[in-house]
């Protein structure tokens, strides 16, 4: 059996994913740059129009969650900077800046802001 290339699926990813930009975008107010990646599964609750920025060549990986709403209903800008990597079922919390080319970790709860170029992981 010949094993074929998953390079075939290539458009319908992008297609699929340039909609969920989209939708992010009209429906809950989050700016994703063009260049980014933002997984299907990945949740967002902005609370207002443009409280969450996701900047060029950065990556959102598989169940990350991305909190702007703090709990008295007010709403504090989360905004992750360019080329950034957020490791899959990381949480950021309201009010954090990611700095350009930082990485989260796997699993990681963000409460501070990353400096740029930095690594963390665990509870920041």
């Amino acid at each position: 059996m010949k094993i074929r290339s998953l390079n075939g699926f290539r458009r319908i990813r992008l297609l699929v994913t340039g909609v969920r930009r989209h939708w992010l975008e009209r429906v809950k107010g989050v700016r994703v740059h063009p260049s980014a990646s933002v997984s299907l599964s990945s949740r967002m609750v902005a609370g207002r129009r443009g409280a969450i920025v996701i900047g060029p060549d950065s990556l959102v990986a598989f169940k990350t969650l991305i909190l702007a709403v703090r709990p008295d209903g007010s709403s504090a800008p989360v905004t992750v900077g360019r080329g950034c990597f957020i490791g899959g079922g990381s949480v950021l919390l309201p009010g954090v800046t990611i700095g350009d080319g930082a990485i989260v970790g796997a699993g990681a709860i963000v409460d501070a802001d990353v400096p740029p170029f930095c690594a963390v992981g665990g509870v920041q």
